[in-house]
């Protein structure tokens, strides 16, 4: 053989093996993924979930959930305990005016002709403003609709449209994922039952306006996406009460160092010391570090040297943010959580109901509504899957479940000795929701993360708003393994507001 044809001989083979190892296959069955040939199983190359518009990673871990002052209110439902809180997103401001009235313009865009009355359902009751001796008619015309006010959080929003807001920013988010990868086209003419809803795309009850299909390669021809893709994000949501605390307090900031966990300090506030005042030196010095009522009949300081430069909530961004990079999470104004309110929800009553990893009241375990031959029934009026609580047949198959309605798990157990009955022996019921974080009509003592409240999930007011969370996939450090790190210098970040 010539040294011609070996050279040759080398070079195929080389070419050969190189191919072989270009090409991605099962560590289970060593059959090769991504290939028509081979069946079409997929494995993605993903890089990571992505953070949805205005949110940021908060990396999570185990901190001391309850109240660290002195119980003045002598209501003992935050007594404190050890948890832990997995990583998860959460919006850096309060959900602002503009973009509630773009909820409110899609929603009366798309179902204001048929529906009217959907638009009655999502309103902020504006009238929350009004009172007998009070002139705050202004607020009333123009806090929620006026330009001046686009950057201030939005009030007067029940928990329950709170939520259906982050449903629709869920949908408009996913479309908008889908339109940037080019799978589908841009379309405002949607209308009523026929728009764009993630559960129903992916249920294929839902088409669109298709530019582009993914490639299947199971069968050479296109599909739509799907959620292993990884191309559309989780579920916007309230955060739970656990998580709220805990990305509240930041105390990424305290670490005594990178090469350790222990925490240097606890903290009463989302910053650190007991003072409500900026006290390091400059033209800053002594400013309050949050929007609150100082004492009785002052909201904002004296002319020529306003303290917090707001006499009602002030824009979402001012103040500066805490170690994670939130802003406002005291002050400005109270927030809804995703939790039912009870009083024992911090006692050590038994392990089930002092869970201490992602600790939560208020599940309600759902499916889908589906026909007989188990295809899904049709969507409702506004585009969604029909869905309904678990039968007791259905949560006897499942071993860790007692129940499909969580929400008073336990209320009446021997153990804890309580069962609240609304308008008899209790202020509280299955839908009476957690609120924290104190606002601008507030005295000091709310504006600890620690401190709890409660209104009802219908109930509106003018010092209460909320922000947004979503799950994060994967890693618990992030996606490049920094998680919270990137935020350890946030506080140090320049506030918009002029002192």
């Amino acid at each position: 053989m010539s040294r011609y044809s070996i050279v040759i001989m080398f070079l195929a083979l080389t070419t050969a093996l190189v191919s072989c190892k270009k090409q991605d296959r099962s560590s289970a069955t060593g059959w090769v993924y991504n290939s028509e040939e081979w069946g079409g199983f997929q494995k993605l190359d993903y890089k990571g979930q992505i953070a949805g518009p205005n949110l940021v990673l908060i990396e999570g871990g185990t901190f001391t959930m309850g109240n660290p002052q002195e119980d003045v209110m002598f209501q003992w439902d935050a007594v404190p305990r050890r948890v832990t809180v997995s990583s998860f997103y959460m919006d850096e401001t309060e959900v602002a005016n503009i973009d509630y009235r773009e909820f409110v313009y899609w929603n009366r865009r798309v179902f204001g002709e048929q529906y009217p009355e959907r638009l009655r359902e999502i309103l902020p009751d504006t009238m929350v403003w009004r009172e007998e001796l009070a002139y705050n008619e202004p607020y009333v015309e123009n806090y929620f609709r006026h330009p001046s006010y686009d950057d201030y959080p939005v009030v007067g929003v029940s928990w329950d449209q709170a939520n259906e807001f982050c449903k629709w920013r869920t949908d408009r988010v996913n479309e908008m994922l889908l339109i940037e990868k080019g799978v589908l086209n841009p379309n405002p003419e949607q209308k009523n039952a026929d728009n764009f809803n993630t559960e129903a795309y992916l249920a294929g009850k839902y088409e669109g306006s298709v530019k582009k299909n993914l490639k299947d390669l199971s069968t050479g021809g296109e599909r739509s996406v799907n959620y292993s893709d990884g191309i559309m994000l989780p579920s916007y949501r309230l955060p739970t009460e656990a998580e709220w605390e805990y990305a509240a307090y930041g105390l990424l900031g305290n670490l005594e160092s990178e090469q350790n966990d222990l925490i240097s300090d606890r903290r009463i506030y989302p910053w650190d010391g007991n003072s409500l005042r900026y006290k390091y030196r400059g033209k800053e010095q002594g400013a309050f570090l949050a929007n609150f009522k100082v004492r009785s009949g002052n909201y904002m300081g004296v002319s020529g040297n306003l303290n917090d430069k707001a006499s009602i909530p002030g824009p979402v961004r001012d103040f500066y943010p805490n170690d994670f990079g939130l802003y406002n999470m005291a002050g400005n104004v109270n927030e809804w959580v995703a939790d039912v309110y009870r009083p024992t929800n911090s006692l050590t009553l038994r392990d089930v109901d002092n869970q201490d990893l992602n600790p939560f009241r208020g599940n309600e375990f759902k499916t889908k509504v589906r026909n007989e031959d188990g295809s899904l029934v049709e969507k409702d009026e506004y585009g969604r899957l029909q869905e309904r609580l678990m039968s007791d047949e259905e949560v006897k198959r499942i071993e860790s479940l007692d129940v499909a309605d969580a929400r008073n798990y336990l209320d009446g157990d021997e153990d804890s000795g309580a069962e609240y009955v609304f308008g008899e022996n209790s202020l509280i019921s299955d839908s009476t929701r957690v609120i924290k974080g104190g606002s601008w009509a507030d005295r000091p003592y709310w504006l600890s993360p620690g401190a709890r409240r409660y209104m009802d999930q219908s109930k509106s007011s003018r010092s209460l708003g909320f922000r947004c969370a979503m799950t994060r996939n994967g890693p618990s450090a992030g996606n490049d393994g920094a998680g919270g790190n990137q935020f350890k210098k946030a506080s140090k970040k320049k506030s918009k507001r002029k002192f």
